[in-house]
């Protein structure tokens, strides 16, 4: 019975001294001083709706700050059906994540295919690699907004419901892809990239534009693969 007993002693003193040194890990997490790349690590709650392109350049904001980034100027990945391209938001780099890793050197750069936007390099503002293709959850769809060039995506036609029939009419307009301004959490739609820039879509595994979401709300950007979140670059 001694035996056991210090066996289960020892179990737990183990098991303690994992937990701290898991807590210690993220204590001593520190990002590099010349990050101005990331992804956040969480949406806003409300879907789409980021409360417009100021609310989405608030949650950047805040993520940083609490994560101990630099203090830049720090917008969303985003376009609007106003006027706005998301490559005209973010500066012109370059751009490094949180361990200083170069991902882009310009803005050319980051819309041609030598950039380096990929699952192990578009860290969140933690640190930390978001899931993709095979993990469980996959939440690698990022809301942009916009075409592989950095500029809105056009309207997109609204697909037929499911066994309707070849060439079924009547069909609602096409929809803007930016859950209307970023503003809704509703049955509106929104274009995707693919964080670790794998799977299927109309222009391929992009990291900026693979596919259309299902809508706006929460639960239909699950169902796309992803949760509400988006990529923060410094513009200054």
């Amino acid at each position: 019975m001694r035996h056991i007993t210090r066996a289960v002693a020892t179990t737990a003193l183990l098991a303690t001294l994992a937990c701290a040194g898991g807590v210690l890990a993220q204590d001593t997490f520190k990002p590099d001083p010349k990050t101005s790349f990331f992804v956040t690590s969480a949406g806003l709650g409300k879907g789409g709706d980021l409360g417009g392109l100021a609310g989405a350049d608030a949650h950047c904001t805040a993520l940083a700050k609490a994560a101990g980034l630099p203090a830049h100027t720090w917008k969303a990945y985003l376009s609007t059906t106003t006027g706005v391209n998301a490559k005209d938001r973010i500066g012109k780099g370059p751009w490094y994540n949180v361990k200083g890793v170069m991902v882009a050197s310009s803005v050319d750069d980051l819309h041609s295919p030598n950039n380096k936007l990929n699952k192990d390099n578009s860290l969140t503002e933690k640190g930390d690699v978001v899931n993709g293709v095979g993990d469980t959850p996959n939440t690698h769809d990022m809301l942009t907004g916009t075409n592989d060039q950095g500029t809105l995506q056009t309207p997109m036609p609204v697909p037929p419901p499911p066994g309707s029939p070849p060439g079924t009419a009547n069909l609602p307009a096409p929809e803007n892809m930016t859950c209307n301004n970023w503003t809704s959490s509703g049955p509106n739609r929104a274009m995707l990239g693919h964080l670790d820039r794998k799977g299927a879509g109309p222009a391929g595994p992009s990291w900026v534009a693979a596919h259309p979401s299902r809508g706006c709300s929460g639960p239909d950007l699950v169902l796309s693969g992803g949760a509400g979140m988006y990529y923060c670059f410094a513009s200054n």
